[in-house]
């Protein structure tokens, strides 16, 4: 990215297409067995001839939850590089701030609005039961609350790529991983938490590092 004082309109409509379709192919793996869930609820309402709404429609609502959070992090990211918080390379410029993502990050997966989003994630079938409701927009609103979950579930971890690289694929990949270890491996709850003493472990190393060095 061009330094901020450059920046123009188009420059962040295209970093708002960025976040959006990165955000899309990271957290539309980890959707899949509740995609599948409510395509499963389509088909049998489709046998018994009963009314039913495209699962599609399910998944437009989940997207664009994330497309709303994509244009959060977009502002935000102006902003720090208004700050020159972050670099023209969309990477923590400030050590201060690297130390606070990992530590907010780190605290964030032991709170219990962390624990309760993934629940609800891992055993989406309450969610859907409780939810469920006829009707093409209906179907978007569910996807689009479930999103919401997903997104209060993991919405720090995806900010911590101003930590590793915005544009680095290698952390990308990475995070997308996690995410997928968190909802659908046995014990993601609880590598949810040990991931968190890691995040804060982390930030301590940084300090002590940045302290003597």
């Amino acid at each position: 990215m061009a330094p901020i004082s450059h920046w123009s309109t188009l420059d962040i409509l295209l970093l708002f297409i960025m976040w959006s379709i990165m955000m899309a192919g990271m957290m539309l793996p980890s959707a899949l067995p509740v995609i599948l869930l409510v395509e499963k609820i389509n088909q049998n309402r489709k046998i018994r001839k009963a009314k039913y709404s495209h699962t599609l429609y399910f998944v437009l609502g989940y997207l664009l939850s994330w497309t709303l959070y994509s244009f959060i992090i977009t502002l935000v990211q102006y902003g720090l590089h208004y700050l020159s918080i972050l670099s023209p390379m969309m990477i923590s410029a400030q050590k201060w701030f690297t130390c606070l993502l990992l530590f907010s990050a780190g605290v964030y997966q032991w709170l219990p609005i962390k624990q309760r989003c993934l629940k609800l994630c891992r055993s989406p079938l309450s969610f859907i039961i409780t939810q469920w409701q006829e009707g093409t927009l209906n179907s978007i609103k569910i996807g689009f609350k479930h999103g919401q979950y997903c997104i209060g579930c993991c919405w720090v971890l995806m900010a911590l790529l101003f930590v590793a690289g915005v544009m680095d694929l290698k952390w990308i990949l990475a995070l997308t991983v996690i995410v997928l270890i968190e909802k659908l491996a046995p014990y993601g709850a609880v590598f949810s938490k040990i991931l968190g003493i890691g995040l804060i472990l982390s930030c301590v190393f940084i300090l002590v590092r940045f302290h003597y060095s």
